[in-house]
């Protein structure tokens, strides 16, 4: 079992992709399987921050929401290519990253939760009052991709098995780029400064750059997944860019495990295949999610992921 997930984590984003690559055929839906790799990728994206540098950020939701709306901007009032809307609106996160963070970075444990926060909820009214571009309350509508050609082949994006893989296209490569993140130096930076900011200062670390730097990978990285979301709904509600989006990426981050490298993607697959199940059975959904929640939180405070590293005793080699 050891040599397993040894091989598993040696060749991550291979065995990523692999599975991936089989995850709709063995959900209910693909519509499901695309919701969860969209927020499995903006749960990764939240980790880098949150389970890598230790800073519990409340406003993540500001980066799903400005990488779906400047895509769907793109696309619906100056008729963008959908590959140049993705690109403005994964560019748009990461500088409302830098700014977010320029400001956040200053401050520390709650005060940077509530900074953050306060911040998200700017982004939100802006959104919300620029009603022309973003269509309000109402959101904005018409984000469509036609079909088009690759290699000569057309491809018809309604078709929800090749709007999957078209979307995990995006993701792999988001995966992969988060993995060659943290097998860098810059990973190894990242972890000392969660451990100890003062030791990795008195090293010759610089802290607050790296801190500004992982925020706007991680916004980045964010703002992937909201451009895509953008793609998968046709439409850009209101409420990606609501708090409670930043709440979702802090449950299903330590649902699956906040540190680990697939962790917060099970955190993802596990919230919304619970929620999709008992939604057919009660609209009291966000209570039974809580209790399962509040469960994992006082019994498995490490995750689904991290529990299953920790009974095994490899939680140090497989991070």
């Amino acid at each position: 079992m050891k040599s397993f997930f040894q091989l598993v984590e040696r060749h991550r984003v291979l065995a990523s992709s692999l599975f991936l690559m089989v995850f709709p055929f063995i959900m209910p839906y693909e519509a499901l399987a695309i919701n969860i790799l969209i927020f499995g990728l903006f749960a990764m994206g939240f980790n880098l921050l949150f389970g890598y540098m230790g800073l519990l950020s409340f406003g993540h939701a500001a980066f799903l929401g400005i990488g779906s709306y400047l895509t769907g901007i793109g696309i619906v009032h100056y008729s963008m290519p959908w590959g140049a809307a993705i690109l403005v609106g994964v560019i748009g996160a990461a500088i409302g990253g830098l700014i977010m963070g320029f400001l956040a970075i200053r401050t520390r444990g709650i005060y940077f939760s509530m900074v953050t926060l306060a911040l998200g909820q700017i982004v939100f009214y802006c959104f919300y009052k620029a009603e022309g571009l973003t269509g309000g309350e109402n959101g904005l509508r018409g984000v469509r991709v036609d079909t088009f050609n690759i290699l000569g082949f057309p491809v018809d994006f309604l078709n929800p098995l090749v709007k999957y893989y078209i979307i995990l296209f995006f993701v792999v490569i988001a995966i992969w780029l988060i993995s060659r993140i943290l097998s860098s130096p810059l990973g190894a930076v990242m972890e000392a400064i969660r451990e100890n900011e003062k030791r990795a200062a008195a090293c010759g670390f610089d802290v607050a750059r790296t801190k500004l730097l992982v925020f706007v990978l991680s916004a980045a990285i964010c703002g992937l997944a909201g451009s895509l979301r953008a793609l998968h709904l046709s439409i850009v509600p209101i409420d990606s860019l609501h708090y409670l989006q930043s709440g979702q990426a802090v449950m299903m981050s330590i649902l699956g495990g906040m540190g680990t490298f697939f962790g917060p993607f099970i955190g993802a697959a596990v919230m919304l295949y619970l929620e999709d199940v008992v939604t057919t059975f009660t609209k009291h959904w966000m209570a039974v999610i809580g209790l399962i929640f509040m469960f994992f939180v006082l019994f498995f405070p490490k995750g689904i992921w991290g529990s299953i590293l920790s009974k095994l005793n490899l939680n140090q080699d497989l991070k």
